[in-house]
């Protein structure tokens, strides 16, 4: 993707005063509520109006969306409001169907971008379009995944190009549905600088009460806008009620919203800033030379084990070392969530040092 300044073009043109808006309800359930919800819309900040036509759920019997009928209502929505409309598009037929209808935006869920058959079919129907076409990320943190369905769509010159990060999903019990992995969306803006990303809120969240607070940090993180699930009636929602929120509340969300410069070309500021990074540095490199000295004590545990044949896991000392560790990152302000992963992640480690001694 040598020439990644022209996917971002579409957004560009848009000469936004503020971050890329995408909302409207979770699914399209009836012709009044998809149009009631985009009249409620049309004279605040959002620029794309979204809707589900086609609803991919976990399990069979679950409302799965009203299928084609609603582009018909997705297009009274753009002759009434003058709103630019979105849907998700899952194979050929409903990629067909959305521009025969004239849909300004798709997006590939996060469930078919785990599958590279379907992006490859998606790409091929839309082979050459100037639509804007949004990718999620899968559901599972898997990076190649993500990277590979946006590769396979540029190569199908499909020339305005962007992302959604949504969150993944874990078997670990967290406050959130999906978890952020921020760091993932982060490594994939180093890869493609240019590729405009979108945040979902709705999705990492699954409630209504942490969408602002997700919102934040992906503009402090300098992502460039926003899609939030919003309904006229929340609480009765035919699909994902608790994450929905009403257009009041969604301008309300809009205006608190604090949006960060990229930089500041003051000179004390960018002193104080280098001085920080520089600590940083120094703190970094000092974690690596300490977690290489643990390894080697890891290492030593390692040879007294395989002189006593003694198993590498022992979960009662590592249940011991969690709970004391959780309590002392909570004494340095560092959530239990992190704590739990940065400590499994250095287990693991250690496990592997342990077994290619045992085994040697």
């Amino acid at each position: 993707m040598e020439n990644k300044k022209e996917m971002r073009t579409w957004l560009d043109d848009m000469d936004l005063p503020h971050p890329l808006v995408i909302a409207g309800p979770c699914s399209a359930e009836t012709e009044d509520q998809v149009l009631k919800i985009a009249h409620d819309l049309k004279d605040t900040d959002v620029n794309y109006y979204r809707a589900g036509i086609w609803k991919p759920r976990t399990r069979p019997g679950n409302f799965e969306g009203v299928g084609a009928i609603g582009l018909k209502w997705l297009q009274k929505v753009k002759e009434e409001t003058g709103l630019k409309t979105a849907t998700e598009v899952a194979n050929r037929a409903h990629v067909d169907l959305a521009l025969e209808h004239d849909v300004d935006l798709l997006w590939i869920g996060a469930r078919s971008t785990v599958s590279p058959f379907i992006v490859q079919e998606i790409a091929d129907a839309l082979e050459g379009t100037d639509k804007i076409v949004l990718i999620k990320n899968p559901v599972n943190p898997d990076l190649s995944l993500w990277l590979g369905a946006v590769e396979r769509l540029y190569s199908a010159d499909i020339k305005n190009l962007g992302v959604i990060h949504r969150g993944f999903s874990t078997y670990e019990k967290t406050k959130y549905r999906n978890i952020p992995e921020w760091q993932m969306a982060i490594e994939l803006q180093s890869k493609f600088p240019d590729l405009p990303i979108i945040n979902d809120p709705s999705h990492i969240t699954g409630k209504r009460d942490m969408i602002f607070d997700v919102s934040q940090t992906a503009l402090d993180l300098n992502f460039d806008g926003l899609m939030i699930e919003t309904h006229h009636d929340p609480d009765n929602a035919w699909s994902d009620a608790a994450q929905q929120v009403t257009p009041k509340r969604l301008v309300q969300i809009m205006d608190d919203l604090r949006i960060r410069k990229e930089t500041d070309e003051e000179a004390e500021y960018n002193s104080k800033l280098s001085n920080l990074r520089a600590q940083i540095d120094v703190i970094d490199n000092q974690i690596i030379d300490i977690l290489g000295k643990r390894m080697k004590v890891s290492g030593g545990i390692g040879t007294l084990k395989k002189q006593k044949n003694v198993a590498v896991l022992q979960t009662n000392r590592w249940n011991a070392i969690l709970g004391k560790m959780i309590l002392e990152g909570e004494s340095q302000g560092l959530s239990e969530e992190f704590v739990l992963r940065m400590f499994k992640a250095i287990h693991q480690e250690s496990i592997n040092h342990q077994e290619k001694i045992i085994n040697a």
